[in-house]
């Protein structure tokens, strides 16, 4: 006697993941079914659907030509995508096909950003930021400067007067 259909479970733990050019990322899922269940990753985009990867747990393994080096496979469904550029931003969908036909889906949206921009906007932002601390010392230092000056004046004027008061106090005697 055949055994009923059993349902097939799929869980996606991170639905968003944010990615920098070049990096590696992990396309985690995690699925469960009583039969053997065929995986399939599509990635969709606004430069259309592509297939990426299609396998039956134990038996094929089936990876486009496209992401043929870039792609490693994972036997509870998940997927690494390695050197991840601005194209493969978009939508990712797995489908969990189970041998008696029920089937259910996941999807993960990936977001890619080029690094370049930001530490180049770091760069500015610390630039500015030491060049304003420069001048804040700067104008401290002139202003330290005047008042020393100033300080310098007061006291030399000072000590003339009072060597002109010894001088006289002596003339009187």
């Amino acid at each position: 006697s055949l055994s009923a259909p059993g349902g097939v479970s799929l869980t996606v733990p991170q639905p968003n993941i944010n990615a920098t050019v070049a990096q590696n990322i992990l396309l985690s899922v995690e699925y469960s079914c009583r039969g053997v269940a065929t995986v399939e990753w599509k990635h969709v985009s606004s430069w259309g659907t592509t297939r990426i990867v299609e396998w039956k747990s134990g038996n094929y393994v089936n990876i486009s030509a496209v992401y043929k080096d870039r792609v490693t496979i994972f036997e509870n469904g998940s997927i690494q995508l390695l050197n991840v550029g601005m194209r493969d931003a978009g939508y990712y969908l797995v489908t969990v096909t189970e041998e008696y036909g029920t089937n259910t889906y996941g999807a993960i949206i990936v977001n890619v950003y080029e690094i370049i921009y930001e530490d180049i906007h770091f760069v500015a932002v610390l630039f500015a930021f030491l060049a304003a601390v420069s001048a804040i010392l700067i104008c401290f230092m002139w202003l330290c400067n005047k008042s020393l000056h100033l300080f310098q004046k007061t006291t030399h004027k000072l000590s003339a007067s009072t060597t002109e008061e010894i001088e006289l106090e002596t003339i009187e005697c």
